[in-house]
C-alpha cells in the first residue's frame, strides 16, 4: 500500500470529524490497527480497502491516491469549464496540452482568489497577486527573450537584472504573505487573526466550487508529482 492511502484515510476521517475510535468501530477493526493504517505502518487487504471506500463515500482509486477525484474519475479537457463561458478553446491534437493546462491554472485561480476574499486582508490579497503576477512576468520574459530578434527595450528592466530582481521581489511577497498569515504585521501591512482564516476541506471545496474543484485537485496532484521528482 502506498503512502497516499495512509494520508487520505486520516484526512477523510478528520475532515468528517469522526474519532479514530468511532471509525475503527464502524469499520470493524481495532483502533490500534486503524492507527497503523493511518500512519502507514501496516498494509490493509482488498476487503478493507473496499469497506473504507464505501464508508467514506469515495472510490478505491481515490483512497490509493490514483485519482484526485473522490469519485475516481479522470477528467478530460472538454469536462473542464472554460475561463470564458462565451468562448471554448478550439482543441486540436497540437493544442490539447495548452488548453488543458490553461484551464487547470485559470480555474484554480478562480478558487484561490475566492478563498483570498475570506481572509479580509489587503496584505494577503496584494501579496498573493504580486507573487502570481511576477511569476507570469518571469515566464513571459523567458518566452519573449527566446528569439534574440525581439527587442529587449520592450521592458524597462535590463535583461541581466530581470531574473534575480524578479526572484527577489517574489521572495519579499512570499515573506510578507507568510508573516500576515502567521499573525505578524510587518510595517505598512496587516496581520490575519485566527478567526479570519477559513476552514477548507475537500468537501467544502467541492460544494463551494463545483465547476472548478476538479481543476484545483488535479493541479495540486500534478504539482506535487513535479515536486516529488526533485525531492526524492
Amino acid at each position: 500500500m502506498n503512502s497516499d492511502f495512509a494520508r487520505i484515510m486520516a484526512l477523510l476521517r478528520k475532515e468528517k470529524k469522526i474519532s479514530q475510535k468511532q471509525a475503527a468501530s464502524d469499520l470493524g477493526i481495532s483502533q490500534g490497527l486503524l492507527s497503523h493504517y493511518e500512519k502507514g505502518k501496516r498494509e490493509c487487504g482488498l476487503d478493507f480497502l473496499v469497506k473504507a471506500a464505501d464508508y467514506y463515500g469515495v472510490s478505491c482509486d481515490y483512497l490509493l491516491g490514483r485519482s484526485p477525484e473522490p469519485e475516481g474519475k479522470v477528467i478530460s479537457v472538454d469536462e473542464l469549464p472554460g475561463d470564458d463561458p462565451n468562448h471554448r478553446d478550439k482543441v486540436t491534437p497540437g493544442t490539447m496540452m495548452i488548453a488543458f493546462n490553461k484551464k487547470l491554472v485559470v480555474n484554480s485561480l478562480n478558487v484561490l482568489f475566492s478563498l483570498l476574499g475570506k481572509f479580509r486582508s489587503a496584505t494577503v490579497i496584494k501579496e498573493v497577486s504580486s507573487y502570481l503576477m511576477l511569476a507570469v512576468y518571469k515566464c513571459f520574459r523567458y518566452v519573449y527573450s527566446a528569439n534574440p530578434k525581439n527587442d529587449q527595450k520592450f521592458f524597462t528592466i535590463d535583461e541581466t537584472l530581470a531574473k534575480s530582481s524578479c526572484d527577489a521581489a517574489m521572495n519579499i511577497a512570499e515573506a510578507k504573505l507568510n508573516a500576515s498569515l502567521k499573525g505578524v504585521a510587518t510595517p505598512g501591512e496587516d496581520a490575519v487573526s485566527e478567526d479570519q482564516t477559513p476552514e477548507i476541506t475537500t468537501q467544502s471545496l467541492s460544494e463551494e466550487f463545483p465547476q472548478y474543484y476538479s481543476s484545483t485537485v488535479n493541479l495540486i496532484k500534478n504539482s506535487e508529482a513535479r515536486i516529488k521528482e526533485v525531492s526524492e
